[in-house]
């Protein structure tokens, strides 16, 4: 066959492969029949109910409530449309339907063949009397969306809220999210989004040459079904959750509970906490607004503390310290530092008491002296090289869950901070005037008050949480997280049954543990020994320059067989023993005993407010700005102040 006769052939055949093909696919299949943009199909999206969420005993914390919409498709619109009549239908004037009808066409991803919605968040009553006459209209149609009803008036970050996804939003997972849809935003409702959401049903409708339905495409054959949404049971015990948010009104802090045996988060509270039934009125956009806005004496109220916040630990990081240095070998339970009326060395001078004691009591008094010298030790273990030290001591503290993401199923959070070597070399050299110093000094540097968890360490509430449930557990723990079950059966996510190792020898913790329960037997924190169960504790209460200290407190209970550990974090409220104390140990009561026997600690933590000091904090930041002024009444000084700083935030972001 000559080489002319092949060519045709061969053109001829792949013609026919593209005949045949497009045959089988216009004649033997709905493909293009199922179009969207097809005039006589229509796809019906059936959104699904969200799962509801409960808290580990059962109890419903969110659930669903109907809710209504209308929505417009600009393809049905006809000629001889009569607006007036459906402005007065619907209860808008000609000109907000005629800026309406704009603002959905200009939106992103809108189609005029698809339904976008027109009006959404209508109830019941609402709905009542339109339902009956918006046949006339074809262009427009009541559509039912299932919304969030939120059983509860707490936990606001914990929970999250949906609202109507984004552009942006829609962008990440095209395959299933389309304009008017809702998605998990914040918290638990963010992160298990995919779980919560179900999978969408779809009718195929069939319609005639006027666009009205005639009933389902081939019988419903082709139709999917749709799927709830799957439920959650989390770990959290809301009877924990209620107390622990109770004892933070008035108060910028935070309080975390944990399983130390399985990482399971039983309280994770923040303060000032969030009604979550205001993400679900018709001002809901308002409201989010509000509380996003809301900086009045540094309130932040959608900042979540517990996760974002990240503080120095004070005290309470010298039992890091401790583990530390010995499994360094920089030092043992037995080793005694010279503490003569506190740490005095090289002209620096840190206020200590306890005197030259070994480990055990220097706990159990909460020796500055003592751990600032253990730090020492530290970083000068390898002579001439204090970074090698430091390092060294870094990757231990990063073993024990702190300075790194925990990699959790949580919404947000922080990694805080511990520093680097070469963060130290950098500072030296700033104070050198930008000549270079390997050998850099720890005092000069202010690297020795890490060892008493000021320095340059930051920790959030759910970083110390973890630390204390490593130490319970003599080296391990197991990533805190949020979910218990799903649909019933325990999470499967592989992450939550990993127990992760510490890089300390076993036998360390013993004199740690020890010090932790003299501090309850003897120590700082005797005031909130319990006659019913057993705690081992540690005390902070650490330095911040805006004002009073923060209240910090760590506990284990009981301290035989350990079922809980608490956190607490109170802003600028003075001694850890004092404020975070009281608030730590009635949850640890709660949860071993089942009921509350110190009550008046209770009532003094509920009944309390540290408001004043954080008003006094914010006026003397606005006359450090010049923002300040005299006010006739805090109503008007609140309008100007607000108001300047909004005004510097706007011109800021216009030079950007």
């Amino acid at each position: 066959m000559k080489p002319y006769f092949r060519i045709l052939a061969f053109t001829c055949f792949i013609a026919c492969l593209f005949i045949a093909r497009l045959s089988y696919l216009q004649l033997f299949t709905d493909k293009y029949a199922l179009n969207a943009a097809n005039t006589s199909i229509k796809k019906q999206y059936i959104i699904p109910q969200r799962g509801v969420i409960f808290d580990r005993t059962g109890k419903i914390l969110v659930g669903n409530q109907p809710s209504f919409e209308i929505s417009f498709t600009q393809s049905l619109m006809k000629p001889d449309f009569d607006t007036l009549s459906f402005c007065n239908l619907v209860g808008m004037s000609k000109d907000q339907f005629i800026r309406r009808i704009k603002e959905v066409q200009s939106e992103k991803n809108y189609l005029k063949f698809l339904p976008a919605t027109f009006i959404k968040d209508l109830s019941r009553e609402d709905i009542a009397g339109i339902q009956e006459r918006i046949f006339k209209y074809p262009a427009f149609s009541i559509e039912s969306r299932p919304q969030r009803k939120y059983e509860i008036n707490t936990s606001g970050n914990l929970l999250g809220y949906t609202n109507q996804v984004s552009p942006d939003y829609i962008k990440r997972d095209s395959t299933y999210y389309l304009p008017g849809d809702i998605a998990g935003m914040t918290g638990v409702e963010r992160s298990y989004e995919k779980p919560l959401r179900g999978t969408k049903g779809i009718k195929y409708i069939q319609k005639d040459i006027r666009l009205r339905n005639i009933g389902p495409y081939k019988g419903g054959k082709l139709d999917e079904p749709v799927l709830p949404g799957k439920d959650l049971t989390l770990t959290i015990d809301y009877d924990l959750q209620k107390m622990a948010e109770e004892m933070l009104v008035n108060k910028h802090g935070a309080i975390v509970a944990l399983d130390p045996n399985n990482g399971e988060i039983l309280a994770l509270a923040s303060g000032p906490d969030i009604d979550p039934n205001l993400f679900t009125s018709a001002e809901k956009n308002k409201n989010l607004y509000r509380l996003q806005t809301d900086t009045l004496y540094e309130n932040r109220p959608t900042f979540d503390r517990s996760l974002q916040a990240a503080y120095p630990p004070g005290s309470i990081f010298k039992l890091l310290t401790a583990l530390a240095g010995m499994q360094m070998g920089v030092f043992d339970e037995k080793t005694v530092f010279p503490c003569a009326g506190g740490f005095n060395y090289k002209g620096l001078k840190i206020k200590g008491h306890g005197g030259a004691v070994p480990l055990i009591p220097s706990i159990r008094v909460s020796s500055n002296c003592y751990f600032s010298h253990a730090y020492l030790a530290i970083v000068n273990k390898y002579p001439n090289d204090p970074s090698r030290g430091v390092d060294e001591w870094k990757e231990i503290m990063n073993s024990f869950g702190v300075g790194v993401f925990l990699n959790n199923d949580l919404a947000v959070g922080a990694k805080g901070r511990i520093p680097t070597g070469k963060y130290y070399e950098n500072r030296q050299k700033y104070l050198n005037h930008g000549k270079e110093q390997k050998n850099w000094n720890p005092l000069s540097t202010g690297a020795v008050f890490n060892g008493m968890g000021q320095g340059d360490i930051l920790l959030t509430p759910l970083q110390m949480a973890n630390f204390v449930a490593a130490i319970a557990n003599k080296g391990w723990y197991i990533t805190p997280h949020i979910v218990k079950l799903i649909d019933g059966k325990a999470n499967p996510d592989a992450r939550f049954k990993v127990k992760h190792r510490t890089l300390i020898d076993p036998k360390h913790f013993l004199p740690v543990l020890e010090g932790m329960e003299q501090v309850v037997l003897a120590g700082t924190a005797r005031g909130l020994k319990s006659n019913d169960f057993t705690q081992m504790a540690k005390t902070g209460t650490a330095q911040v320059p805006q004002g009073k200290d923060n209240s910090i407190f760590v506990l284990i209970a009981p301290a035989d067989k350990p079922k809980i550990v608490v956190a607490a974090v109170m802003e600028h409220a003075g001694f850890g023993a004092t404020w975070a104390g009281p608030a730590a140990t009635v949850i640890a009561e709660k949860y071993i005993t089942g009921e509350l026997k110190r009550d008046y600690l209770y009532k003094k933590m509920v009944n309390s407010s540290f408001m004043p000091e954080y008003k006094r904090q914010w006026i003397s930041n606005l006359k450090r700005k010049g923002l300040y002024v005299n006010p006739k009444s805090d109503s008007v000084q609140i309008k100007k102040t607000t108001d300047s700083i909004k005004a510097q935030k706007t011109t800021t972001e216009s030079q950007k």
